[in-house]
């Protein structure tokens, strides 16, 4: 891809989304702070993929890994327990082509 890979981010303490449109054949992996006080999170999914994959991993405070899967259609699901404070949201994308949407909230 000519351009970079440069989705729409919205960040404030305990509600994240990331969305993109039009992505074309990008790999690439992107790890964003988020401000999370609780110590679990609901993630949703409403993603479109029409080529490659995706990868979330989310890990706590801690730095413990309480979400990881590859983003779906549609999905809403809660993180395991972890550590409240700043945790981190890394995406992962291969040879990835569609639209892109996830959303992680406080629980």
């Amino acid at each position: 891809s000519l351009n970079p890979f440069q989705p729409e981010i919205s960040n404030p303490a305990d509600n994240f989304q990331l969305q993109a449109t039009n992505v074309s054949d990008v790999t690439t992996t992107k790890t964003y702070s988020w401000a999370n006080s609780g110590t679990r999170a609901t993630i949703n999914h409403s993603t479109t993929t029409t080529a490659g994959s995706t990868l979330l991993v989310i890990k706590d405070a801690a730095g413990v890994t309480v979400y990881t899967k590859a983003l779906s259609p549609s999905l809403n699901e809660p993180t395991a327990a972890g550590q409240a404070g700043t945790w981190s949201i890394q995406l992962t994308l291969t040879k990835y082509s569609g639209t892109l949407n996830v959303r992680a909230q406080k629980l």
